[in-house]
């Protein structure tokens, strides 16, 4: 019997850039066939035995992360009226291709991908996110692992060490005090990447920096009053790994 493989495609992620590549005022249809030959250089490079594409409601509803921190994603760019308009048919077009589709509710994607990942890591099973999204490398496991397909790299340990200077499960807390501009999450004000590494470096969480009675002064003042406010970016950057599913691993397997 062959070992389990199961590949995760973070949907919007995906789309959008293929989107963002296609020439202006191309057809939908264009952008379809596109969506379809990248995910079959994802299948043929991953050879899943199980593979599905989450996708993200298209809603005006920031979720649960804005009622921690209003600022998050509160500027981010709508997603083209054209593209959002032809989701159905690229959903569609996967369908074909034997890849099922799951759209999030009250959660984000990231949210009901770190469910699924998390729950066949756990197995000791294989299971790939596809994404450029870094905020899953939180979830890194022997067994688990993030591919972001257009840069052709994986988002392993080696990358998390080089890029952020902590341990996969200190990114929350590196987030928490540096924050994530991306996504409007501000972190703690004057404590940049590197600060947050040096920090974390000599304390394992971010609690245990704010509880340090050894820290340097110019660090210290630029802590003091924030602790709050760290608390709050650290709960956004952190996945929710709980999110009820509603299907089992037989719904998703692929068939060539």
């Amino acid at each position: 019997m062959s070992r389990l493989h199961v590949v995760i495609i973070d949907a919007m992620n995906l789309i959008r850039r293929v989107h963002a590549a296609q020439p202006d005022r191309v057809p939908l249809d264009s952008t379809v066939q596109s969506c379809l030959k990248t995910l079959d250089k994802i299948i043929n490079h991953s050879e899943p035995s199980h593979i599905v594409a989450v996708f993200d409601h298209t809603g005006i509803d920031r979720g649960w992360r804005a009622e921690i921190l209003p600022s998050y994603k509160q500027s981010r760019k709508p997603m083209p009226t054209e593209l959002e308009q032809g989701l159905d048919k690229i959903q569609d077009a996967f369908w074909q291709r034997g890849v099922d589709s799951l759209l999030s509710q009250g959660d984000e994607a990231d949210d009901m991908i770190a469910t699924l990942a998390l729950k066949v890591a756990e197995r000791r099973q294989k299971v790939t996110i596809v994404s450029t999204d870094k905020g899953y490398c939180q979830l890194l496991r022997p067994t688990l692992r993030i591919r972001d397909y257009f840069q052709h790299r994986w988002l392993d340990l080696e990358f998390v060490q080089t890029q952020f200077g902590v341990r996969p499960e200190q990114l929350c807390d590196f987030w928490g005090l540096a924050g994530i501009s991306s996504s409007e999450v501000s972190g703690v004000p004057g404590i940049g990447p590197k600060t947050a590494a040096m920090l974390l470096g000599s304390y394992p969480t971010l609690e245990a920096v704010f509880a340090a009675d050894d820290l340097e002064p110019k660090w210290q003042k630029k802590l003091t009053g924030h602790q709050d406010l760290a608390q709050r970016c650290k709960k956004v950057a952190q996945l929710k790994t709980d999110i009820p599913l509603g299907f089992n691993l037989q719904d998703i397997r692929f068939e060539r």
